[in-house]
């Protein structure tokens, strides 16, 4: 995953993905690297589009984790309204970090 990281930020910063730059960008950060799962994101990265991938991720809504979604309405509303508070900003604060990672 901290190979995905590092072609994202190559991509983001207008840099060319290749095997090289994604070396030298996980070794500064201090990523053991893996030379053969560097080749193989970047043969695989070849035939992507990324900005196609970013705009398509951005609009696409964010699906609640199953467990949530089979919770009943009343332990919903045993929950104190701070708590659900809290939920909601964490949710609010999560999404915004995603989109600084997309946008």
């Amino acid at each position: 995953m901290d190979y995905v990281y590092a072609a994202l930020f190559l991509h983001s910063a207008g840099k060319e993905i290749n095997e090289d730059n994604l070396k030298k960008l996980s070794e500064s950060v201090g990523i053991q690297v893996d030379e053969i799962k560097i080749k193989a994101l970047v043969a695989a990265l070849k035939q992507v589009n990324i900005d196609e991938i970013l705009k398509s991720a951005a609009a696409a809504p964010v699906a609640q984790a199953p467990a949530a979604q089979q919770q009943a309405p009343a332990q919903q509303a045993v929950q104190p309204k701070e708590e659900k508070k809290e939920e909601e900003e964490k949710k609010g604060e999560a999404l915004e970090g995603l989109a600084a990672l997309f946008g």
